[in-house]
């Protein structure tokens, strides 16, 4: 019954993304996808003489904006320039700092996905195809490099992050992972970025236990399918119910030893403040201090905002400041502060940057 959901929901969320994008919403080209070399999508946000460190690595690279899903497609390169443009012209007071990505090792693909997954991955795209093989993610020739930084990205934050370099990072790669699984890729996810970061703490930086939130207004199934039976981390989701890709229901909750390590918290379309920001206060707080994590991870979906196409939720600029000051208060409790988040979906280039602008200042504003 779960898999006829899932198929009618991907069905619609892409019944729906065309729509958008007839209707304007999300309007790209080939050519602008090779557009994004120039150097002032790149340049570091506006510094003051305050003299204080860095406290945000931003993780960039533009191969991110070579990923190209078709002209018309919602997940566009316009995300990353929005986002880009707008850090750029903000005064971050010298705290916020781009670095480089790096490529992830197979070795750490393969600790979340299989090996036939990643051979199949380097043999579409090798050879051409315009969709992966396994459905519903949109591919280009440039689509294997920018997804192996996106998921070295995400490794590398945690690198900076936990050897205390940064308090915290957010890393605005493309394409989006929450969706993809062990042997696919879905919902315009090739890697699970934010999945291939947790196992890389766990395995070169030995940390214990993990936690997980995504506030993507689409259920994280492919994240929730990797840990649902691992203790070590701890999946939070808030999400519109029903809506693509027509998993977590509030009965799922993990499996085996994992029981009791997966929260889903589905919403109807209309959910705002009181709903979502409610979850996380009344419900991941709590489940964190049971839990106790060494590192927090947040798969930050911002097309839960008012006035996304692809989405129904209601969440405002200053609601998403709000989550972002919980999860900082969440890693400061239990994590030392060491915080890592990425970017998942969000698909109004405009609004996607004032939401990602309110979430770079709580975190740059971390230490205050």
């Amino acid at each position: 019954m779960l898999d006829d959901q899932a198929n009618l929901r991907r069905r619609e969320f892409l019944m729906h993304s065309g729509r958008a994008a007839i209707a304007g919403i999300v309007v790209t080209s080939a050519a602008c996808c090779n557009s994004y070399n120039d150097a002032s999508r790149t340049a570091p946000p506006k510094t003051s003489t305050t003299g204080k460190s860095p406290v945000t690595a931003v993780i960039y690279d533009p191969i991110y904006n070579k990923h190209f899903a078709g002209t018309g497609h919602p997940e566009s390169p316009r995300r990353l320039e929005a986002i880009m443009g707008l850090l750029n012209e903000t005064d971050f007071a010298g705290r916020l700092e781009i670095i480089k990505p790096r490529d992830a090792t197979d070795d750490e693909i393969l600790a979340v996905h299989s090996k036939q997954y990643l051979a199949l991955v380097r043999s579409d795209i090798t050879s051409g195809r315009k969709m992966l093989s396994t459905g519903d993610t949109n591919v280009c020739a440039e689509s294997l490099d920018a997804a192996i930084k996106a998921a070295g990205g995400i490794c590398l934050a945690v690198d900076q992050v936990v050897t205390g370099k940064y308090r915290n990072a957010f890393c605005p790669v493309r394409p989006p992972g929450h969706h993809a699984g062990e042997n696919r890729g879905s919902g315009f996810c090739v890697f699970n970025n934010v999945a291939i970061a947790a196992r890389h703490a766990q395995i070169a930086h030995k940390i214990s236990r993990v936690l997980i939130a995504d506030w993507d207004v689409h259920h994280g199934n492919g994240t929730q399918e990797t840990f649902y039976s691992d203790p070590s981390v701890f999946f939070f989701s808030t999400h519109q119910w029903p809506l693509y890709p027509g998993t977590g229901r509030a009965d799922e909750t993990g499996a085996g030893n994992g029981a009791g390590t997966t929260i889903n918290c589905p919403f109807g379309a209309g959910a705002g403040h009181e709903q979502i920001v409610g979850a996380f206060r009344n419900k991941l707080i709590e489940a964190a201090d049971r839990f106790k994590p060494e590192l927090v991870l947040i798969s930050a979906g911002f097309d839960s905002r008012l006035g996304d196409p692809l989405g129904g939720f209601c969440l405002t600029d200053e609601d998403f400041a709000e989550l972002t000051g919980i999860m900082l208060d969440i890693a400061r409790k239990h994590a030392s502060g060491r915080l890592v988040s990425t970017l998942e979906g969000g698909y109004n280039p405009a609004g996607l940057a004032k939401a990602v602008g309110a979430h770079c200042q709580a975190l740059a504003s971390a230490d205050d």
